[in-house]
């Protein structure tokens, strides 16, 4: 890791952190100028992959050391990890509610939240914003964990969950920048949309950041407010999305490498 980026406050570390996934949300939209569809199987293997890493983030990255840091912090261990992972999934599901917003490839009569006449594209948009907000609050948390001094906080376990979002951002590029093109959008067009979809990314890891490096009393239930709120998007959208046509092995085995590997980062750089 640059020294150069260590030194850094953390919450120049967790946008720069963002930014990265921001990029590379931006590199799964590019396909588009090469594809102008992708095989579904393909498709809901990938988002069954990003379902994988953010389970697997939820726990080691955000509840594990929510629930240590609890424990140096003299609390009750389990309290703080409960109480933020329920507050993170009822404030996803006040934003489902709100926010209008239309899942890939559904039909407009379908679509969620407030009642508008907004065109497709930008309801598809605003479905995945929903997505990045709690990953870039996940990010932003776990860097500015890193100042608190407690021990079950690392940098390395921050890098890690940087790498991991960034991994299965990938798939949620494409998987808006596919559709829109398939409908007929430019190639421009759709990739504009595409990368568009993880701009909240950089703001909402400022925003983690800046809520924790004073207040580290409120860190586990920050860690586990993000967890929570990562869990409602897998369990609400990712998984039933990768199985909406029926491909349940590829979304199944998707999740299960996106686990493994997100496991492994966690282990590796975390440590």
């Amino acid at each position: 890791m640059p020294s150069w980026f260590i030194e850094l406050p953390p919450v120049w570390q967790a946008f720069l952190a963002c930014l990265f996934t921001w990029g590379v949300t931006a590199l799964g939209a590019a396909l588009v100028f090469c594809f102008k569809s992708m095989n579904r199987v393909v498709m809901d293997g990938m988002m069954g992959f990003a379902a994988g890493v953010m389970i697997a983030a939820s726990f080691w990255s955000l509840l594990a050391p929510a629930i240590e840091m609890a424990r140096e912090q003299g609390v009750t261990p389990w309290l703080p990890a409960a109480a933020g992972f329920v507050l993170g999934g009822l404030f996803l599901w006040s934003l489902d509610i709100v926010l209008p917003h239309l899942h890939i490839d559904y039909p407009m009569s379908e679509a969620e939240g407030v009642k508008t006449t907004w065109r497709r594209s930008v309801l598809v948009v605003l479905a995945i914003t929903l997505h990045n907000i709690p990953e870039g609050l996940a990010v932003g948390v776990a860097f500015g964990a890193v100042n608190s001094g407690l021990g079950s906080a690392t940098l390395g376990g921050a890098v890690a969950l940087a790498i991991g979002i960034g991994l299965q951002n990938f798939p949620e590029g494409a998987a808006v920048a596919m559709p829109l093109r398939r409908e007929g959008m430019s190639r421009l067009k759709s990739f504009w949309y595409g990368q568009l979809s993880a701009a909240v990314e950089p703001a909402a890891a400022v925003i983690g950041a800046l809520s924790v490096s004073r207040m580290h009393v409120m860190l586990p239930y920050a860690l586990s407010f993000a967890a929570g709120a990562m869990i409602y998007v897998v369990v609400e959208e990712l998984i039933p999305e990768a199985q909406r046509e029926r491909n349940m092995h590829a979304a199944t085995f998707g999740a299960m490498a996106g686990f493994t590997v997100m496991m492994i980062l966690d282990v590796a750089l975390g440590s």
